[in-house]
């Protein structure tokens, strides 16, 4: 208690004006990552009833969601859901086999490509790192073991590009914006379909193509048990388990994955995505009726008390110990031998989604019989299930008559220049300006103001060392610019039209108090005059002001002089130009302000200097 009053004395002192909580999902206790401590943050709504909370997170469904608004004490909210659907990213199921062997092919295949791979155990993420290196593959490991020091110094250098992959448990992910990550790899089955999906949008944040590949064994299901039990707390670790079932449920299906992510988080999605192992697959229906008959036999056989692995074993005639004398005297006892076990499993979890079993009991779920099993045993139905006969080839999506040699070139050039500068590549230019680069082969300088990512800054310093290489390349193999493809691809990006359409359409992607600030700006009023008119701290405006910097609004050479932009680029690029503001001002000195630093922030993410 003396703590926590000194905590709020603390609070109080600062005068608050909003109470920001992220990852709010571990408020909840059906959130995915339930924190106890999270509970007392309603102590902020009981002591400071009147300043607004709002609460963050990535992943939370509608149960959690809900209860988010309850344990914060939140008095009919507004609440702002944008879509879950990560259209870049591409969902994988892969049946679990030599996992060492499948990661490196799979990197084989993308050689170019930098990622992260999520392992179960510390020891595991280790052990992984260390066959990678042996295949000449620069990679790194990371968990909550390393000391604080370490597990910076990974961060770092995975940043930097200097580890092309790195072997984490999920303590790995928490801050990390690196915009290029092409592919994330779960070697282990993820606890939960929450943890999952935020695990995968780690990657492709640039929007171009990137994988989500999991490889899947239905021994995974049993490791995970023990950490979904919760000592002393059966509610707790009976939503674990349920939480983990549906994440076994998205393996095992035999639909659109993601559908499943859509529809789990309350989304509606269609059917066919053509860009999941499913709908990329060759799909026959065939007809398993005996083979759903003989399952249903052998549940009603044994009594209706035991689960799918054991009657898998039992109708594949295994000689195990644990099949007792009288069973294996059954008329249904090895009839299932020709399947492999793979295969029972496959048409269990089938019938399971199609309701021909049903399944009881939490931790070890033993089949049932039920009315539309009985109609499939009687023969008075049949059994159809959807196999999918091959998987067209998981390569990327090309953009067309990209160059792949000339991207690859471009790449090179790219990671020297950052190195050089000791930032990330994605802070000098992102992957899809040199993929546009690739595509429609620019040959003057007046040509890349039609390329993205290429603002007047950015030409100036880094424009001839590109175009070099386009030219070299184009002049070799006789090829001409194709910019007049571009159709004008960044200038109809950031164009402002005339009609009132179009600026209906431009101004609804601000807010109305940014709008405001906008049309003061025009009006000839500093930051500090628009604050002080508006009763707004200079910060919030300065805000303002650097999403419509970012937004086109306002050139950033209104606000900001050339020079200064400069100096500052210098300085983000000597930090390390994580996002962070302060770093930059320290280095900068009493003479530089936040809010310029943040202009330029926002305008480099942007691709605008």
């Amino acid at each position: 208690p003396s703590a926590t009053n000194s905590f709020l004395e603390f609070v109080a002192s600062l005068n608050p004006v909003l109470f920001a909580i992220d990852e709010a999902h571990c408020i909840s206790q059906w959130g995915h990552d339930f924190r106890p401590e999270y509970l007392r943050l309603s102590i902020l709504k009981e002591n400071f009833p009147g300043i607004p909370v709002v609460a963050l997170t990535a992943s939370a469904d509608k149960a959690t969601q809900e209860d988010i608004v309850q344990r914060l004490m939140l008095h009919d909210p507004k609440v702002f859901l944008s879509s879950f659907n990560r259209p870049n990213i591409h969902y994988y199921v892969i049946p679990k086999k030599n996992p060492v062997t499948q990661v490196l092919e799979y990197l084989a295949r993308h050689p170019e490509n930098s990622g992260i791979i999520y392992a179960l155990s510390r020891a595991s993420t280790e052990e992984i790192s260390q066959s990678l290196k042996r295949a000449g593959i620069s990679a790194a490991f990371y968990h909550a073991g390393l000391s604080p020091q370490d597990r910076s110094r990974v961060q770092e250098a995975f940043q930097r590009d200097e580890y092309r992959v790195v072997v984490a448990t999920i303590a790995f992910g928490m801050g990390i914006d690196k915009s290029n990550v092409r592919f994330v790899i779960h070697y282990d089955l993820p606890r939960n379909v929450e943890g999952y999906y935020q695990e995968t949008g780690r990657a492709g944040r640039d929007g171009l193509r990137s994988d989500a590949v999991l490889l899947y064994s239905p021994g995974d299901v049993f490791k995970l048990k023990r950490f979904a039990e919760v000592d002393g707390n059966a509610e707790q670790t009976r939503q674990n388990l349920a939480r983990m079932r549906k994440m076994q449920d998205f393996c095992e299906m035999q639909a659109c994955r993601r559908q499943y992510l859509m529809q789990y988080f309350g989304e509606p999605f269609p059917g066919y995505c053509g860009s999941c192992d499913y709908c990329l697959s060759s799909l026959e229906e065939k007809d398993m009726t005996q083979e759903g008959q003989m399952l249903l036999s052998a549940v009603v056989r044994t009594g209706e008390q035991y689960g799918a692995g054991y009657l898998i074993d039992f109708l594949r005639g295994s000689a195990s110990a644990r099949i007792p004398m009288a069973h294996r005297v059954l008329k249904t006892y090895g009839v299932g031998k020709e399947l492999k076990k793979e295969e029972w499993q496959w048409i269990v979890q089938q019938m399971l989604n199609s309701g021909f079993v049903s399944a009881a009991g939490d931790q070890y779920p033993i089949l049932k019989m039920n009315a539309k099993g009985m109609a499939l045993l009687r023969g008075e139905t049949m059994l159809k299930l959807v196999l999918r006969k091959e998987v067209v080839s998981q390569e990327e999506d090309l953009m067309p008559g990209l160059e792949q040699e000339l991207l690859q070139l471009l790449k090179r050039k790219l990671k020297d220049i950052a190195s050089s500068q000791n930032v990330p590549s994605y802070v000098i230019l992102p992957e899809n300006t040199l993929e546009e680069m690739a595509t429609y082969l620019p040959q003057t300088l007046a040509d890349l103001k039609s390329i993205s990512g290429f603002g007047d800054y950015k030409i100036s310093r880094f424009g001839a060392v590109f175009l070099d290489i386009v030219k070299q390349f184009s002049s070799e193999r006789g090829f001409g610019t194709r910019m007049q493809l571009n159709s004008g691809r960044k200038a109809k990006k950031v164009a402002r039209s005339t009609t009132k359409e179009k600026k209906d359409a431009d101004d609804s992607a601000l807010s109305d108090t940014q709008k405001v600030t906008l049309q003061l700006h025009h009006d000839g009023m500093s930051a500090q005059d628009i604050a002080n008119a508006r009763n707004l701290s200079q910060n919030t405006v300065e805000g303002h002001l650097a999403v419509l910097v970012g937004a086109g609004e306002i050139p950033l050479n209104k606000l900001v002089s050339a020079q200064r932009v400069d100096e500052i680029m210098q300085a983000i690029r000597a930090t390390g130009a994580s996002g962070a503001l302060k770093p930059v001002k320290d280095l900068l000195g009493e003479d530089y302000g936040y809010g310029e630093i943040k202009l330029v922030f926002e305008a480099l993410r942007k691709g605008l200097v």
